[in-house]
């Protein structure tokens, strides 16, 4: 993370990858809260994304929301959604797939298996 100009940021990855980072409603960038946000759906839909192409074609798309109170400073709940068609499947086959997506999600999304721990958060600060 470096700074690039008043309240922008750019987060960067060993790979070349960037983000922009700036505060809530900056143009160009997401806000930390977006950038949670976004980490949410990302690890759901990369998580499922074979297992659901695999059963129902393309089309696999996810949203996360910021649910809180206006002006709180801590989100209440991060709900994901996933959205693909499954208007081809069987009722029973409908049910299997909702059952294996919850469990492949439950097991190896890290994002929401760690927000469901709600771990340590230290700050580390110089000196």
């Amino acid at each position: 993370m470096r700074k690039v100009g008043q309240h922008e940021f750019v987060a960067t990855n060993d790979r070349g990858a960037s983000v922009p980072i700036g505060r809530a409603g900056a143009q160009g960038s997401f806000s930390p809260v977006e950038l949670l946000l976004a980490a949410m759906a990302g690890c759901a839909v990369v998580t499922v994304e074979t297992l659901v192409h695999r059963r129902v074609g393309e089309g696999l798309s996810a949203r996360a929301d910021d649910v809180r109170p206006e002006g709180a400073h801590e989100l209440h709940e991060v709900p994901v959604t996933l959205e693909y068609d499954v208007s081809a499947l069987t009722d029973e086959q409908r049910a299997a797939l909702d059952v294996t997506v919850r469990r492949a999600i439950d097991q190896l999304c890290t994002v929401s298996r760690t927000l469901q721990k709600a771990p340590p958060t230290p700050l580390h600060l110089p000196g």
